[in-house]
């Protein structure tokens, strides 16, 4: 019999959109995917010469269980240049991805019954990492009109004292949205006025636009930086998903927890992915500015489309490579004898009569909204809003 805890979870919505699409792909149908949030771009040369050079150099064997010491040194100094934040090495962790880092966080940050606040629409995996580690997430509502950004009264008005921590994403999956400084600082007032922990994802941070700067909480003071465990990683900023390589800072005794926990788990990432995430790290960054400038583009013709499409509204994003459409005017029609009461109706029926794959906003906890991931070539981008086009005009 399988554990409590096991039935608890779900798979990963976006993986499941994804997988179908797939499998409807293999079968030879023309599928174009808006699923599953994975840049397009190969990781740069300089990279895999990186790997390379490991493996014919023999550096095949087990590492130091939180990262070898020039890639913390290369991680630290990326902190310090790109977000003003000063680390040592006992306060850096590497793990096998951005995912991870956080499982790590919620294996050694929370307790039964522990609270941990949420603002939702959020990413798929923060509410089941917290069920995991027996504790309960709290979902505080974000809206359109405030950017998609928690509000301070808001989440001061959720806050009990079960409250631990809460999650802030920034840029955001799914919303692409972003964190100004000003509401950013708000937020650190109400966390150190109840002595919480901020879990602060910032793996979409290289992918902003329209003149934005992204701002990390912790480097707004000595007071929140304690509070706060900083998540990031590569496989976004150097489109390295399958390389497997996050990396965490924050207060020594939580990276410490975190590492003993590693050393139980995973052991310490690949060796050859470490020797390519220090090149990644420290070598040319061109290719960051290219892939954003395309994202950029992509960016602007999606959401003129999605616009452009009657019964859907799209706010612009200033991050990441998402667009998240508000599509509940298309609730209540149908087509047939298929009618549209949620996204997940929604995307099922743009999967079935349009071969076009996106992800419901259920999964994300806002039913209002699809997700589109543009991290795909704007030939597909044009094709598959075409289709798009075509099949919601067959709903009445």
């Amino acid at each position: 019999m399988l554990s409590e805890r096991a039935g608890k979870i779900k798979p990963s919505p976006t993986l499941a959109i994804d997988a179908k699409a797939k499998a409807m792909k293999a079968s030879g149908v023309d599928i174009i995917s808006f699923g599953v949030g994975e840049p397009d771009f190969d990781t740069p040369e300089n990279i895999k010469e990186a790997a390379i050079k490991a493996i014919r150099d023999g550096f095949t064997k087990y590492t130091a269980v939180g990262g070898i010491d020039p890639l913390k040194d290369a991680v630290i100094e990326k902190f310090k240049k790109d977000n003003n934040l000063e680390y040592h090495r006992e306060e850096v962790i590497v793990s096998c991805g951005a995912k991870h880092s956080l499982y790590n966080i919620a294996q050694a940050l929370y307790n039964p019954h522990d609270e941990v606040i949420i603002p939702s629409p959020y990413w798929v995996s923060y509410p089941d990492q917290v069920v995991l580690n027996d504790a309960t997430p709290v979902f505080v509502r974000t809206y359109e009109n405030d950017a998609f950004m928690v509000k301070p009264d808001a989440l001061e008005s959720y806050i009990t004292e079960k409250t631990k921590a809460i999650i802030l994403n920034s840029p955001s999956n799914p919303t692409g949205l972003t964190y100004d400084g000003k509401t950013l600082e708000q937020i650190a007032e109400v966390v150190l006025r109840h002595n919480l922990y901020v879990i602060s994802d910032e793996i979409y941070e290289k992918l902003v636009y329209d003149g934005v700067e992204h701002v990390s909480i912790a480097s707004l003071g000595k007071e929140i930086k304690a509070r706060t465990i900083v998540v990031n990683g590569l496989s976004k900023s150097h489109a390295m998903t399958g390389w497997r390589i996050g990396f965490t800072a924050g207060p020594r005794d939580i990276i410490k927890a975190m590492t003993n926990i590693q050393s139980q788990s995973t052991s310490n990432p690949t060796s050859i992915a470490q020797k390519a995430a220090i090149e990644a790290l420290t070598g040319p960054q061109e290719f960051i500015k290219t892939m954003r400038a395309e994202f950029d583009r992509r960016r602007k013709f999606l959401v003129d489309e999605l616009n452009s499409i009657p019964g859907m509204s799209c706010i612009t994003p200033t991050g990441a490579f998402y667009a998240f459409p508000n599509t509940s005017k298309l609730y209540g029609k149908s087509a047939g004898d298929k009618k549209i009461s949620s996204s997940s109706d929604l995307a099922l029926y743009l999967l079935e009569e349009a071969m076009v794959a996106l992800v419901p906003g259920n999964a994300f906890g806002d039913d209002n909204y699809t997700r589109l991931s543009y991290a795909t070539s704007i030939e597909d981008i044009k094709k598959g809003v075409d289709r798009i086009k075509e099949a919601l005009s067959h709903l009445c």
